[in-house]
């Protein structure tokens, strides 16, 4: 790294309120696939292993701040709320809050594809940045940034827990307690065409099914969807 991107990452880091010992690993996490390989010669490789670890991480830390504050809560009202919290959009806007995309390293493609601004980039970027904590801090280093991180939406969900779409959610809870992804169903449909009800079947492989109806096929899903995550609560 030259001079000054080690400044510029040194302000990055005060941003983030943690000083690295190693700026290397700050600046790895910040370097997407695409620019490693552009630029085999002059990187090290990009953030995919640094995202993977972080990943873990954020789970275990998320997992350790709702245990601890939400001590009435079962094991699904727990993944639910972790769900809401650890989801590509949320760890964007977290990413975009400490303006991440400014230090990405991107290649020529992602770069003309506005590639600073997409949460599936963002949302890696922030896991791989907890990951380079992690490696370079250790667990409590890493649970600090976490906690100052996720307080606010910590404590959104501890004043409401708004299931803002229940789709999403019950695809994240789902991935996370079934390691399966929701299926949904026509099974049915009343009324003339003008005014049509459409009921729509939510499977979770074989633990969960339930139906929910809608005047369109997306309000027959979020129902059914809402009805699988009520299910999951009372298990």
């Amino acid at each position: 790294m030259d001079k000054e991107r080690i400044k510029t990452l040194n302000g990055l880091s005060e941003m983030l309120g943690y000083t690295f010992s190693d700026t290397a690993l700050l600046d790895l996490a910040l370097t997407h696939g695409s620019h490693a390989n552009e630029n085999p010669d002059l990187v090290r490789g990009d953030n995919e292993r640094l995202e993977f670890l972080g990943d873990a991480v954020l789970q275990l830390c998320i997992s350790d701040m709702l245990t601890e504050r939400f001590l009435e809560y079962t094991e699904g009202q727990l993944s639910k709320a972790r769900a809401f919290m650890v989801n590509e959009q949320a760890l964007a806007g977290l990413a975009r809050q400490y303006r991440i995309g400014e230090f990405m390293l991107l290649g020529r493609g992602e770069e003309k594809a506005e590639g600073r601004n997409k949460d599936s980039i963002l949302g890696d970027a922030f896991e791989s940045l907890i990951g380079a904590i992690y490696l370079d801090g250790g667990y409590k280093a890493a649970f600090g940034f976490i906690r100052r991180a996720f307080q606010a939406p910590v404590d959104e969900w501890a004043q409401k827990p708004v299931y803002r779409d229940y789709k999403s959610l019950l695809q994240e809870t789902s991935q996370i307690r079934f390691r399966e992804i929701p299926r949904y169903r026509i099974i049915g449909t009343s009324g003339p065409d003008h005014d049509k009800t459409f009921e729509i079947e939510a499977c979770i492989g074989d633990s969960i099914v339930t139906t929910g109806t809608g005047k369109n096929k997306k309000e027959a899903e979020q129902d059914a969807a809402r009805k699988a995550l009520e299910k999951l609560d009372e298990m």
